[in-house]
């Protein structure tokens, strides 16, 4: 078996892990609890578990392929996700998902499907502190905003996109690391294996927080698209690498791109749709006197009986003369 064939099943197998792991953080986030509320939960220690076995298998995957294949097989996530989230929890992903999702995937491998092949693949050493300080800078920027953005949506892609950027320049320094011990050249070996842990679980605490109120495809899609993208970035800026084919091949990749953009902002959409809507059968069960269950359609009121459920909820409160008009 081919060190390229090992590499694509590695990577199949990691975005398995990631869906899984993108799942079960989503469905802790919507059970709320405050911002310690998952540390308390089981299946959260269950998804970073999750979240590790992928992460490691993408370090092998790195080190038996090159950069510009392992990061565009990460696009599989969603592409797993959204079926895996179907079956195991019910979630119906709808024509519109799907559109965003195939959007998204399709426009993320055409941009990286273009990308040449790198003239090298290693980082100098003297490059990589500077490029450890950009990227937590840009990182703690995107959370910055995100803390002043309304809308929980829409904060959730700002902090999609801050963990996208970090895990994509954790995958550039992984493949440093595999290509130092290769080499036996282990002077930044120690500094770079921190930057990774850092930018790993930021990521890690980045994308549960994205969860909370946005659903899964937005701020999944969002991820599945930056993450990556940094990655070809950092290989056209600083490893010299390029688009296939000149000129041409520059303006299918801003086409690709456009696509990729224009998957995110469908997936966006529809997840604000989805975050109106379960506000409102919140505030019916808040009305009605019954405890909220989040994510639950079976139990949660219709919103065409939301005049029924504010009249109950009066009647609870000591108005007998309301429940003639019930």
């Amino acid at each position: 078996m081919s060190s390229l064939v090992v590499s694509v099943l590695l990577c199949l197998v990691s975005a398995v892990c990631y869906a899984a792991a993108a799942i079960v953080q989503e469905r802790v986030a919507a059970t709320g609890g405050g911002a310690y509320g998952p540390l308390r939960r089981p299946s959260w220690w269950g998804a970073v578990a999750l979240t590790g076995v992928g992460a490691g298998l993408h370090v092998v995957a790195l080190a038996y392929g090159p950069l510009s294949l392992v990061q565009p097989m990460g696009a599989l996530t969603i592409v797993f996700a959204l079926p895996m989230a179907a079956v195991f929890v019910r979630r119906p992903v709808g024509a519109v998902g799907w559109r965003g999702a195939l959007l998204a995937t399709g426009g993320l491998a055409g941009l990286l499907t273009l990308t040449g092949p790198p003239r090298t693949e290693s980082l100098d050493a003297a490059q990589r502190p500077l490029l450890a300080a950009a990227v937590l800078g840009v990182v703690a920027a995107l959370t910055v905003l995100a803390h002043w953005t309304r809308g929980p949506v829409v904060r959730g892609v700002v902090l999609a996109c801050a963990a996208g950027v970090a895990f994509g320049m954790a995958s550039v320094f992984t493949k440093a690391v595999a290509e130092d011990w290769t080499a036996r050249q282990t002077g930044s070996l120690v500094p770079t294996v921190v930057t990774i842990g850092l930018l790993a679980s930021a990521g890690m605490l980045l994308s549960q927080a994205s969860y909370r109120g946005a659903g899964l495809a937005a701020p999944l899609a969002t991820v599945t698209v930056v993450n990556p993208a940094v990655a070809a970035a950092v290989g056209i800026a600083v490893l010299g690498e390029g688009f296939r084919y000149g000129v041409t091949g520059g303006l299918l990749a801003l086409v690709a791109g456009a696509l990729a953009a224009a998957g995110v902002v469908v997936l966006t959409l529809q997840g604000a749709g989805r975050g109106e809507e379960g506000g409102v059968r919140e505030e019916a069960m808040e009305l009605a006197g019954l405890p909220a269950v989040p994510d639950s359609p079976e139990t949660l009121p219709a919103p065409s009986r939301l005049p029924g459920a504010r009249t109950h909820a009066h009647c609870l409160a000591g108005s007998r003369s309301c429940a003639k008009s019930g």
